[in-house]
């Protein structure tokens, strides 16, 4: 299969994917849990039976927490995300929630401070940035033989950029859809992404390096379609393996983990799909000088 040939379908479709992540994203954010907002949470086990969501959202206000967000987890559970309770606030949620079922019993509370909040929010951008520098590091000195490395390092910046505001604007529409939240593990599964994502993108750099240097006087674009073709099997196999040990855990392993398995299963499809469309496709429009309109009549039309 011409993959280059059919570049421009790719990276319009991943221009067109970034433009509405962007769009959800400046209009309705992500949905920020304690770890970034500060506040409590508080999650109950309820022993007669569901009382259902508004009963619990009514004895949330009942309690002076009109603001709390109320999702059932199945199995008569129940989270609640509220503003810090402070010392007493558990107690005074606890008589109202009892009302409802004297069995009732609290699975898990944690408080995070604002000071708390406002490190995590700064550590979470420092390691992103940091994780970037050093994937570029990395990259210029691996790929060290081949002449300028460094715009295989800028094509894998711009895969990881496309794949981590992808799965931004789709956790973002997620968090409209099924509120799901933003919180410290939520990080660990986009550097995950960036991992990932970048791990795919060099296995298909590296076999591109190989073939360049068998044939260097072969054309770039086609040298670059050839190792496309040589390593998308490798690249779609443990992609459709890793996905499906995700899928399996997000169907049996609890609400826990949900949101953290929803970030990998997000990362992963996105990050197969930029490494092949988008991050050697990035690497032919440079060498083909496609990013300056002023020598687009230097490059062929195919």
């Amino acid at each position: 299969m011409d993959f280059v040939a059919k570049r421009r379908i790719f990276l319009t479709m991943s221009i067109v994917l970034v433009a509405l992540s962007a769009i959800v994203l400046g209009t309705e954010g992500l949905n920020l849990g304690i770890d970034f907002t500060s506040g409590s949470t508080v999650t109950y086990q309820f022993a007669n039976g569901d009382p259902g969501t508004v009963d619990v959202t009514d004895a949330m206000t009942a309690s002076g927490h009109p603001e709390s967000i109320v999702q059932a987890l199945g199995d008569d559970q129940y989270f609640i995300r509220t503003d810090d309770l402070g010392v007493s606030g558990l107690d005074e949620v606890n008589t109202e929630i009892l009302k409802l079922d004297q069995g009732a019993r609290v699975l898990d509370t944690s408080t995070v401070g604002a000071s708390v909040a406002e490190d995590t929010v700064s550590n979470a951008i420092t390691a992103v940035i940091v994780a970037a520098v050093f994937v570029m590091i990395y990259i210029m000195y691996a790929f060290r033989s081949v002449p300028n490395s460094y715009k295989y390092a800028f094509a894998a910046i711009v895969a990881l950029m496309h794949d981590v505001l992808i799965v931004l604007g789709a956790f973002a529409v997620l968090g409209i859809a099924i509120n799901a939240e933003v919180n410290a593990i939520f990080i660990v599964g986009i550097l995950t992404v960036i991992g990932y994502s970048v791990n795919d993108t060099i296995v298909i750099f590296d076999r591109i390096r190989e073939n360049v240097t068998l044939a260097p006087g072969r054309e770039f674009r086609t040298t670059v379609n050839i190792s496309i073709n040589e390593s998308v099997t490798r690249s779609l196999g443990t992609s459709i393996t890793t996905m499906t040990v995700i899928l399996a855990m997000l169907l049996f392993g609890g609400a826990s983990l949900r949101d953290f398995l929803i970030v990998l299963l997000a990362g992963v499809l996105v990050g197969t799909y930029s490494s092949i469309f988008v991050a050697a496709q990035v690497l032919v429009l440079w060498e083909r000088r496609a990013f300056l309109p002023w020598r687009k009549t230097a490059a062929t039309n195919s």
